[in-house]
């Protein structure tokens, strides 16, 4: 089978296209014919070990002292069961289903990807394709963790810095559904993109001081770049502030479900700003490095 590998930390073009083996499903897994995957954040922070210092000897031993210890990349996915093992009682083949890799040592850059049955993977939403499909586990899956953890129904001002990327925008329309009067930051450039998401204000945050924005119960980074000193000014009394610089948990597959509810219920849809093929997913790569990417980019594994 065809996948994307790397054995050297660097730019995109450590990213290549090998002929593999394909996998065999263990007793418990299911074997995914995969139709697309996405480029995130967290794949091109993987490719050029780009880490926070504060957690630079975790990721070493995590990703590799010297050489990257798991060759295949990729985050999220979504594709049909095409083998399963003798122990799997939760799918069957012909199933379309999407599924986050990170607690699978990732993989989706590939055409096959074997999955335990009881991991984070759950069938599609009847009312997406692949592609869209395939933008969902991280980006809502974490922007639903993060806003549960700030105990979003009980905030009724929430501000979400960082709007315009894949948790963000899922953040916003998440936020929206709850109910909460949402006040979206981005950049100059992404006003327009996040307008169409509803959130009651837009701040550039290029052209506002921090201290000019208003205080709020929840402040959502969706990118882990505010400054943590000047937070407290833009809090209310009892405000939470919560950053996808810390662990939200595992992404399961009762949050896919209820992502897929989500989508079905038309509360959240991806939005998804460009496509690739499989054998240039460098290229998105380098997009995301540009580090103004809007929305999601889809890969085509697929057709």
């Amino acid at each position: 089978m065809k996948a994307i590998t790397y054995s050297n930390y660097g730019g995109p073009e450590v990213l290549q296209i090998q002929n593999i083996t394909k996998p065999t499903p263990k007793a418990n897994e299911i074997l995914i014919k995969v139709y697309a995957t996405s480029v995130t954040a967290g794949d091109t922070r993987m490719r050029s070990f780009n880490v926070p210092t504060s957690h630079w000897i975790f990721a070493r031993l995590y990703l590799g002292l010297i050489n990257p210890r798991r060759p295949i990349l990729g985050m999220e996915l979504s594709g049909v069961v095409e083998a399963i093992g003798y122990k799997v009682s939760r799918f069957k083949v012909g199933d379309e289903v999407f599924a986050s890799t990170l607690n699978s040592n990732f993989g989706a850059y590939a055409e096959y990807k074997c999955y335990p049955e009881t991991g984070a993977v759950a069938l599609k939403p009847s009312n997406l394709n692949y592609l869209e499909s395939a933008t969902l586990p991280i980006g809502a899956g974490t922007a639903l963790r993060f806003l549960r953890k700030g105990e979003l129904k009980n905030r009724s001002k929430v501000l979400i810095y960082g709007a315009s990327g894949s948790v963000g925008t899922y953040a916003i329309q998440i936020a929206n559904y709850y109910g909460a009067d949402v006040t979206a930051v981005c950049s100059t450039s992404s006003i327009d993109f996040v307008k169409v998401l509803g959130p009651k204000r837009i701040i550039d945050y290029s052209k506002e001081d921090i201290v000019s924005w208003g205080r709020y119960d929840l402040v959502f980074d969706a990118v882990g770049k505010i400054n943590s000193s000047q937070i407290k000014s833009i809090l209310n009394e009892n405000g939470k502030v919560i950053s996808v610089t810390n662990n939200p948990g595992n992404i399961t597959s009762e949050d896919l479900y209820e992502i897929k509810h989500f989508v079905e219920s038309n509360v959240i849809r991806p939005v998804i700003t460009e496509s690739y093929k499989l054998e240039n997913v460098a290229e998105a790569h380098k997009l995301v490095d540009g580090g103004h990417k809007k929305g999601n980019i889809s890969i085509v594994v697929a057709c």
